[in-house]
């Protein structure tokens, strides 16, 4: 099952772009959210912030889920940035993060969003996925790539 491809699309697959901090990640994240399926930018600020602030959602090996629940959105969805500058994340081995899949889920997705988050952890957890998802040079490619993948 690939529960990943359906939230990549070519507004959400963001490659070599960068920020100075998780702050202004979350706070792009939450923008383009908030124009995408007409939420409140700062409530999807806010989610992202908290759950960070318990503990860091960085997985190692340049790789982070940040994620959060936003009560009123229907559907999970999901923002791929490929950083052009690694971001300190906090991470579990002390490598600043490259990749980035920012996911919000319903208030209620219980079931749902743990799903997608182990989908998210088997395929970033691939090597060969991770050199694939460095290289490749067009949102296209990455929606390609993403949905030819079998966990």
């Amino acid at each position: 099952m690939n529960l990943i491809a359906p939230l990549i699309t070519a507004d959400t697959a963001l490659l070599d772009v960068s920020f100075t901090s998780k702050k202004k990640l979350f706070e792009h994240a939450a923008d383009l959210f908030a124009r995408i399926h007409g939420l409140k930018s700062s409530d999807i600020f806010t989610s992202l912030f908290e759950r960070e602030r318990l503990g860091s959602t960085a997985l190692g090996c340049g790789i982070a889920i940040p994620h959060g629940r936003i009560k009123g959105l229907k559907n999970a969805c999901g923002v791929f940035y490929r950083l052009q500058t690694p971001l300190e994340f906090d991470a579990p081995d002390n490598q600043p993060v490259s990749i980035c899949f920012v996911l919000l889920v319903p208030q209620d997705a219980n079931e749902q969003h743990l799903q997608i988050l182990g989908e998210l952890a088997q395929l970033f957890g691939d090597d060969a996925m991770r050199t694939k998802l460095l290289a490749i040079a067009t949102p296209d490619e990455l929606i390609a790539l993403v949905s030819a993948w079998t966990s």
